[in-house]
């Protein structure tokens, strides 16, 4: 946004919450406000909206989504808001609002924001990616995010990377993913995927936080699981990095407020990577809840 752009309301919207407030062209947040989202009912969706809009009818809407926009057809899915699936949710929302609309991924506005105003200033290559309940990622190069078929640019945390070799289900981490396949990194990567590593090693059954607390104690069972998780994620990662020539990778979601784990995760992914690299690759983000309607709003 340059000096001459006016303020944006902007809506970060996930299955739980609706994060909404007008952005200034500074990057200062004002008139926030939090208000529930209806996932199953599509005019009550559209009318919470049309309501918290209501005294800015003058400005554009930008909005971070916790789902896809597919580029071409404008149709939306969001696996926590189903009541959104299949809609063209911006031509909906234009004629009802009688205003601009601009809609991306959550992820994908995470990393636009990290990149023009958080951990990835300066940096030509920016990954964005997000270590939450699951795995995501956005990818900015230039300065511009990079978009493409079915909204999926940046999803890293997709594709078989662990092999699902029959009879080696005791020696390889490989489980099933919510996109289909098996072996994606979405299914040890996030905090969700961190539990059911614990649990594949022989651990009892605990939450992500628990996990990393006895790692940091030095419990034998969650050392093996960190090794593990640190080994494969990592690999994925070098791998992103070396398609991308991401120069950083700002982290987001809750795995990212345990700094160590993204210093386990940035050494071991400089080790991997083909390009000599002694700077700081991974870090913590900058801009913590404020990311993703700071990233709508340069949408």
């Amino acid at each position: 946004m340059t000096p001459q752009t006016k303020p944006v309301f902007c809506a970060d919207i996930g299955g739980s919450f609706i994060d909404c407030a007008i952005v200034r062209h500074d990057g200062t947040i004002a008139d926030r406000q939090k208000l529930p989202t209806p996932i199953h009912d599509l005019d009550m969706f559209l009318a919470t909206l049309e309501e918290a809009t209501a005294i800015h009818d003058d400005l554009d809407l930008h909005i971070a989504l916790a789902g896809l926009q597919d580029p071409e057809s404008g149709i939306c899915t969001a696996a926590n808001i189903p009541c959104i699936n299949g809609v063209q949710l911006a031509r909906r929302l234009s004629s009802t609002l009688d205003r601009t609309i601009r809609i991306g991924n959550d992820a994908d506005c995470f990393a636009l924001a990290e990149a023009r105003m958080g951990a990835g200033r300066g940096h030509r290559n920016v990954l964005g990616i997000i270590l939450g309940t699951g795995v995501g990622g956005g990818l900015v190069l230039d300065g511009r995010l990079i978009t493409s078929a079915g909204g999926l640019t940046g999803e890293w945390g997709h594709g078989p990377v662990i092999p699902h070799l029959p009879g080696m289900e005791s020696h390889i981490p490989c489980f099933p993913c919510g996109c289909g396949q098996w072996g994606c990194i979405d299914t040890i990567g996030g905090a969700r995927g961190l539990e059911r590593l614990h649990a594949w090693n022989g651990g009892e059954e605990a939450d992500s936080r628990a996990i990393l607390a006895a790692w940091r104690q030095g419990d034998p069972l969650a050392r093996r699981t960190i090794e593990h998780y640190v080994t494969y994620v990592s690999a994925a990662l070098a791998l992103a990095v070396n398609l991308t020539g991401a120069t950083i990778l700002p982290v987001g979601g809750g795995l990212s407020n345990a700094h160590d784990l993204i210093e386990a995760l940035d050494h071991a992914t400089k080790k991997r990577i083909l390009r000599d690299a002694d700077a700081t690759l991974l870090t913590p983000s900058r801009l913590g809840s404020d990311a993703g309607l700071l990233g709508a709003a340069f949408l």
